[in-house]
């Protein structure tokens, strides 16, 4: 019932690996590319780098030490902090926070969810 997929994410040189529940990593791979299409349309001088949705996997085993997995609603928290810490005039940022926090809504109800049932 509580099936969980795990996105690749890529920044640089920089890799991510966030755990999501596999109903929601569908929206993660949207939300990401709705925000690098928008990220160019911003016109404040602090905009935050955003990684690049790479791919997503059933199951994850991750062997070097170097990395681990993030957990879904941690990341989304952190985009969410990130995009609300910019000061934009120009272009309306709300509309790309609400579709964070929309997300971020669902997944706090899910791992709540989830947590009852254990």
């Amino acid at each position: 019932m509580f099936e969980k997929k795990y996105a690749l994410l890529k920044l640089n040189d920089t890799l991510e690996f966030v755990e999501m529940p596999a109903t929601h990593m569908y929206q993660l791979g949207a939300l990401n590319q709705r925000l690098h299409k928008e990220l160019s349309k911003l016109t404040a001088t602090e905009v935050p780098a955003l990684p690049t949705f790479i791919a997503e996997f059933d199951q994850l085993e991750i062997v070097h030490p170097d990395y681990a997995v993030q957990h879904g609603l941690e990341y989304i928290n952190r985009l969410e902090q990130k995009f609300a810490s910019i000061e934009e005039k120009e272009y309306p940022l709300i509309s790309l926070l609400t579709e964070i926090r929309a997300l971020q809504a669902q997944l706090e109800q899910w791992y709540e969810e989830e947590a009852d049932f254990a």
